[in-house]
C-alpha cells in the first residue's frame, strides 16, 4: 500500500480551451520539471557546504558547567567520612593561527563548487527550454504536414466528382474514375497516418510539461511567422559568445578551480599546523570531613596553550593524496579542453544545419508555386479536353509533395534557429505573427 502511494504522481492539468504560446509552455515546464527542483536542492547543499568551510576561519568557543558530589569512607586505625560537593564552569576556546593555506584552500574548493552548481541549475533550465521548443516545433510540423495532408485530400475528392461527373456524360472512362477514386484512397491513408504523428508529437510535448499525455491542449501555430532569410552573425562570432557564456563549459571551468584547491589543500598537508587553546572558569566547593563543617572554596582557573602540530611520517598518505588530486586536475583540464571542442563542433554543425533549412525554405517555396501552378495548369487543360487525366493526377501528387515540404522546411526552419540559440547559449526567442 506504501510502495502504491509514492508511485502515485499528481500532475498538473491545462485548460484545454486555452491557446498556449511557447513562452506559456516553458514557465509551465519549469514549474513542473523535476529535475530543476534536484538541481536547486544540490546547489543549496554546496552552500552550506561553502559557510562550514569559511567558519574554520573563526575560533570556537564552548562553555561547560557541571555539578558533582562525591562521598569517602576510609578505614584506617579510625573510620573518617568525607563529602566534597563541586560546581565548575569553564569557558574554552581554540583557534588555527596558522595551516599554511590549508584552510583557505577548502574555501575556495567549496566556492568553486557552489559556482559549479550554480552553473548546472542554469544549464538544466536552458536544456529544459530546448526540449519545450522542440516539441513545441515538432508538434507544428505534424500539425502542418496535417493541413497539407487534408488539403491533398480536398483536391483529390474535387478531382474525383469531376471525373465521376463526366463519366456520367460519356466524357470519361472508368479507368479514369478508378484512378480518381484509388487517388482519393491514397489522400486518405495519408492524412490518418500524419493523425498518429500529431497524437505522437503531442505526447511527447506533454511529457516535457510534465503533464499526462493524454491531456488535451492547444498550442499557438507559429509555423506561419515570418522567419529571417539569413543569419546575421558569423560563425566564428557566435562560437565566441558560446565559450564565453555556456553554463556547462563554466561548470567545467569552476570544476577546473575546486580541484586546483584540493591540490592546495594537499600540498599544505606536508607543514606544520599552529593552534591556540585556553580556558577559564569558576569553581566551588564544598567539603567537610567527619562532624565538621562544610568548608567552601572559590577558585578562578585558567589557561593558554600554543600548539605546533606537524605529521612527520604517514606512510605516504599524504604523497597519494597529493598524487590523486594533481590527477584529478589534469583530467578536469583536459575536460574543459573537451568541452570546448565540443562546443565548437556543435556550434558549427548548428548553424550549418539553419543555413541548409533557410536554403531548403527557399526552394520548398518555389517549389510549392510551380506545383501549384502546374495543377492548376493540368486541372484546367483537362477540363478543356487538352491534357488526359493522368497528367491532372501526376500534378496533384507532385503539389502534395510540395506541400509536405514546405510546411516541413519552415518548421525546420524554427528548429534549426532554437538549435542555434541554444548551443550558443542565447535566449530561444518564440516566432512572433
Amino acid at each position: 500500500m506504501e510502495v502504491a502511494s509514492a508511485a502515485t504522481i499528481t500532475r498538473p492539468t491545462l485548460d484545454p480551451n486555452h491557446v498556449y504560446t511557447l513562452p506559456e509552455l516553458v514557465d509551465l515546464a519549469e514549474r513542473n520539471n523535476r529535475e530543476t527542483r534536484a538541481i536547486w536542492e544540490q546547489a543549496k547543499q554546496r552552500a552550506a557546504t561553502a559557510g562550514i568551510a569559511r567558519s574554520a576561519l573563526f575560533p570556537t568557543v564552548a562553555a561547560l558547567a557541571s555539578a558533582s558530589y562525591s562521598q569517602y569512607s576510609l578505614f584506617v586505625t579510625r573510620f573518617y567520612h568525607e563529602d566534597l560537593a563541586t560546581f565548575p564552569a569553564t569557558l574554552s576556546v581554540n583557534y588555527t593561527v596558522f595551516d599554511f593555506g590549508a584552510r583557505g584552500a577548502r574555501i575556495d574548493q567549496a566556492k568553486a563548487n557552489l559556482l559549479a552548481a550554480d552553473f548546472t541549475f542554469n544549464d538544466t533550465h536552458r536544456r529544459v527550454i530546448f526540449q519545450v521548443a522542440e516539441a513545441y516545433y515538432r508538434l507544428l510540423d505534424a500539425i502542418s504536414q496535417e493541413e497539407a495532408a487534408q488539403a491533398t485530400l480536398t483536391d483529390a475528392q474535387t478531382v474525383q466528382q469531376a471525373i465521376e461527373a463526366k463519366l456520367s456524360n460519356g466524357l470519361a472512362t472508368l479507368p479514369d474514375v478508378l484512378e480518381a477514386r484509388a487517388a482519393t484512397a491514397q489522400a486518405r491513408y495519408e492524412l490518418a497516418s500524419i493523425h498518429g504523428l500529431e497524437d505522437i508529437a503531442h505526447g511527447v510535448l506533454a511529457n516535457v510539461l510534465g503533464v499526462a499525455p493524454s491531456a488535451p491542449f492547444r498550442v499557438e501555430d507559429a509555423s506561419t511567422a515570418p522567419l529571417p532569410a539569413t543569419v546575421e552573425e558569423s560563425v566564428q562570432t557566435i562560437t565566441a559568445r558560446a565559450l564565453r557564456q555556456r553554463p556547462d563549459l563554466l561548470t567545467e571551468v569552476a570544476r577546473l578551480r575546486s580541484t586546483d584547491a584540493t591540490t592546495r589543500e594537499a600540498r599544505a598537508a606536508y607543514y606544520p599546523r599552529l593552534s591556540f587553546s585556553g580556558d577559564w572558569g569558576h569553581r566551588n566547593s564544598y567539603g567537610s570531613e567527619g562532624i565538621n563543617p562544610f568548608i567552601p572554596s572559590h577558585i578562578y582557573p585558567y589557561s593558554a596553550q600554543l600548539t605546533l602540530s606537524w605529521t612527520i611520517f604517514d606512510g605516504g598518505a599524504r604523497r597519494d593524496e597529493l598524487a590523486r588530486s594533481e590527477a584529478q586536475h589534469r583530467e578536469a583540464q583536459a575536460q574543459v579542453a573537451l568541452s570546448r571542442d565540443q562546443i565548437e563542433n556543435e556550434i558549427w554543425m548548428a548553424y550549418s544545419n539553419l543555413k541548409t533549412a533557410q536554403g531548403q525554405r527557399e526552394a520548398a517555396d518555389v517549389l510549392l508555386q510551380a506545383a501549384e501552378q502546374s495543377y492548376s495548369a493540368a486541372t484546367e487543360s483537362f477540363q478543356a479536353g487538352v491534357r488526359t487525366f493522368i497528367d491532372v493526377t501526376t500534378a496533384q501528387r507532385e503539389l502534395a509533395r510540395a506541400r509536405t515540404a514546405e510546411a516541413t522546411a519552415r518548421v525546420q526552419v524554427l528548429i534549426a534557429l532554437a538549435d542555434l540559440a541554444f548551443r550558443a547559449a542565447d535566449p530561444i526567442r518564440a516566432a512572433q505573427h
